[in-house]
């Protein structure tokens, strides 16, 4: 840390003075809040300083009590817009022998208070400077303040300090070091500054051996090749994207083919006119109130929203889907691409699919050299990955889908004290972990699906990473009760004590929170979950709180034949619910006596109550999928299909021996077959049904314990026109339903609920 010596009018000696200590905790490094201080000690003509900790901020001021009081009541509302602050403690202490106010040197001693800042979007001020010809940043691709800029992705400890980051090795030019030494100047104490002088640059490979070594060279050649329909990997804040011409089909199928990723969706993103941000994507898809919010909160994420009648972005941008994931520029070097190519780009995932994004520039040209046709690379290294959040908007509120750079790590409280720091680690699928400790829980950026060796090692460098930054040494580990997941593979070999939750307790603790004492019921339906039987679970009502939850209904298991091939094969389920009930079905892409045979002698046909399988099922039987290239597809696709509102058929409710309630789909298979209706009108009434289903099953559980509290958890609940319809039934019906609003409902908020269940067992 550069210390400043500028000093303020010292106290005249017959005024009495007092002096005070102040520690604020919350997220007050990396957000510009030392330079805040300064300014605001000057303006009270207060002496004294200001200084990092291990987490926290510590000030002492004095002067006149009246103007120490001020500063002191001014002190956290009116806080740079992006700290978090909170005052931790305040004390009189003994005046000192200073004649100004100075930001000292940080320090790591004292407690540990961490608090991580998330990237930050570029800010107005330096947007202004960036399109400034007179400026001597203009156009510079690494532009920031204290505002604005990478600080997960760069940080590589605490105390937030230059040194402390991968900005390290650029030293400051003597215009940049001035900027920041001037308490006047937005830079004053920015740790990431640079100019195109000392900062950062860019860095361009052609595959036909072309090279750009200077910056402005370098973008020029990515817009020319962006325009010629090449794929580009493009070097972002947490990592690297590819980026195409989002109205060129032929690019966008390349990519598709290359990658491969042949239906999943891809996102867009939009230039941000000055007037107004959203206009152009404004032309393309429908923007409630909601949409426009969230696209320009401070996170900047991938937002869900449908498309235009007369949207011409290409088709193949989202396959079989009413919706794309569209966004707005969040740094610099997007806004200089955006605006130079003066059109939509797709901006997805630069990885092998399911794994974490890329960050090294020698990783990316290795192991997509296949897909992108050229490179824009940079010097900045990149500390962490974090890819970009996804949101939807459902019952007029934004989800999220994806915990991502901008919004993790996600910070929260917790209802109660932990006795030591836990670890959780999620489950298999849209992995992400959570370190906990006293009443704080930090969850991290979305890591990836735990089928491959680089997910296992991002996975790992997370763990350790959550741990180092925070100052926070893990005692005990809560893992998925799947024997097979690779994270309870890891858990179990990581020597720390070790807990075990369900699947779908996980789910129905990350809904509920431990908010209240009350019971609720929470309808955990997904894809597939370790039961407590040791069968496959997905359609549960659970009774109860967290700690104990009670199974109180549930749906007809059936047998899936093929096992886990039938999250990639809805055919399978389809068949499955045919012949669990004796109907024949034309549909299955391919001879299924083997098949059938098997399943009749219960040869790799585990036992499943998934809600998503029958969402699956409902796909294929209609028509909509029957193969999926990735997960979720057919359910995402019979959601698109869905046309006006259909009247559910009733699914039967039966109470069984155990006293398990059990309703029964296989009233729904005549619909689903009945080729003389429209594929989208079965599609409706399919979503009717299932809601009216879960209406029901509340119904039952208010009749029998009194219940008036539902929870929504589990990835079915992604889905938008379920979910509302059922919002829509139990609100009318009197129940308060609770949908999270800062944890996905999908497996990234397993490890939220893990630490939940923890808690409630200690």
């Amino acid at each position: 840390m550069v210390k400043d010596n500028s000093t303020v009018p010292a106290t005249p000696d017959k005024i009495p003075c007092v002096a005070r200590r102040l520690i604020i905790n919350g997220r007050v490094q990396g957000v510009g809040f030392r330079p805040y201080i300064y300014r605001l000690a000057r303006v009270h003509g207060l002496a004294g300083w200001v200084r990092n900790r291990v987490g926290v901020v510590e000030i002492h001021v004095q002067g006149p009590d009246a103007d120490v009081r001020d500063f002191a009541c001014q002190l956290l509302p009116q806080a740079p817009s992006l700290a978090r602050p909170q005052l931790e403690s305040s004390e009189a202490v003994a005046l000192l022998e200073v004649s100004g106010f100075s930001i000292r040197t940080s320090v790591d001693r004292g407690a540990v208070e961490i608090h991580v800042p998330p990237d930050l979007y570029t800010c107005a001020d330096c947007l202004a400077e960036l399109n400034d010809p007179g400026d001597r940043r203009y156009q510079y691709p690494f532009i920031n303040c204290t505002q604005c800029g990478p600080r997960y992705t760069l940080i590589r400890a605490l105390p937030y300090d230059r040194a402390a980051t991968t900005m390290a090795g650029f030293e400051l030019c003597a215009k940049c070091l001035q900027e920041y030494r001037d308490p006047a100047d937005r830079r004053f104490h920015a740790e990431p500054v640079a100019c195109p002088e000392c900062g950062p640059r860019l860095t361009y490979h052609g595959d036909d051996g072309a090279v750009a070594a200077d910056s402005a060279a370098a973008l020029d050649a990515c817009l020319t090749a962006l325009r010629a329909g090449r794929v580009v990997a493009v070097k972002g804040i947490g990592g690297y994207q590819l980026l195409c011409d989002a109205h060129n089909d032929a690019a966008i199928a390349r990519l598709r083919t290359r990658k491969p990723r042949p239906h999943k969706p891809l996102a867009v993103m939009f230039p941000a006119c000055s007037d107004d941000p959203l206009e152009l994507l404004a032309d393309a898809v429908h923007l409630s109130q909601a949409h426009r919010e969230q696209l320009l909160s401070v996170q900047r994420p991938i937002v869900l929203a449908r498309k235009r009648p007369d949207c011409t972005l290409s088709p193949l941008l989202a396959p079989g889907l009413d919706e794309i994931g569209v966004m707005l520029p969040y740094s610099p070097l997007h806004h200089l691409l955006l605006d130079g190519f003066a059109a939509p780009l797709v901006a997805t995932s630069a990885n092998i699919s399911g794994e974490p994004v890329l960050t090294q520039n020698s990783a990316v040209e290795e192991r997509l050299g296949h897909v992108a046709e050229a490179f824009l690379h940079h010097d900045r290294p990149i500390e962490r990955p974090a890819d970009d959040p996804v949101f939807r908007v459902i019952a007029d509120r934004p989800r999220p889908l994806r915990l991502g750079r901008g919004c993790a790590p996600l910070e929260q409280g917790l209802p109660f004290t932990l006795p030591i720091p836990v670890l959780a680690v999620g489950g298999h699928m849209k992995n992400s972990i959570a370190l906990a400790w006293q009443d704080r829980i930090v969850i991290s950026p979305h890591i990836g699906d735990m089928g491959t060796a680089r997910s296992l090692a991002v996975f790992k460098q997370t763990v350790a990473d959550l741990q180092a930054l925070y100052g926070v040494v893990a005692e005990s580990v809560v893992c998925d009760a799947h024997p097979g997941y690779a994270t309870s593979r890891w858990a179990e070999r990581c020597g720390l004590p070790l807990q075990r939750v369900l699947h779908h307790h996980a789910h129905a603790s990350a809904c509920h929170a431990g908010s209240s004492n009350k019971p609720w019921l929470v309808f955990t339906w997904d894809g597939v979950g370790y039961g407590a039987d040791g069968k496959l679970w997905g359609g549960e009502a659970l009774l109860g709180c967290p700690g104990s939850w009670q199974r109180f209904a549930s749906l007809r298991p059936f047998h899936l034949p093929g096992g886990e091939r039938a999250g990639r094969e809805p055919w399978r389920s389809a068949a499955a619910l045919c012949w669990e009930s004796g109907r024949e079905w034309a549909g299955p892409p391919a001879d299924t006596a083997l098949l059938r045979e098997a399943w009749q002698r219960r040869l790799n046909t585990p036992q499943t109550t998934a809600a998503g399988r029958l969402f699956d099922a409902a796909a294929a039987l209609t028509g909509v999928c029957l193969e999926a290239s990735f997960e979720g597809q057919g359910p995402m696709q019979l959601e698109a299909a869905c046309e006006g509102m259909v009247d559910p058929v009733e699914l039967p409710l039966t109470q069984q021996a155990s006293g398990l309630w059990t309703s029964d789909w296989e009233p729904l298979l005549p619909v689903l077959l009945d080729a003389s209706r429209r594929s989208g009108e079965r599609a409706a009434c399919f979503h009717a049904s299932m809601a009216n289903t879960l209406l029901q099953q509340a119904r039952c559980a208010r009749d029998a314990h009194a219940i008036d509290c539902i929870g929504l958890s589990g990835g079915v609940f992604q889905n938008r026109i379920l979910t509302q319809q059922a919002m829509v039934l139990l609100e009318q019906d009197g129940f308060d339903v609770t949908l999270p609003e800062t944890i996905p409902v999908n497996d990234a908020g397993l490890c939220f609920g893990q630490v939940i269940e923890y808690a409630a067992a200690s």
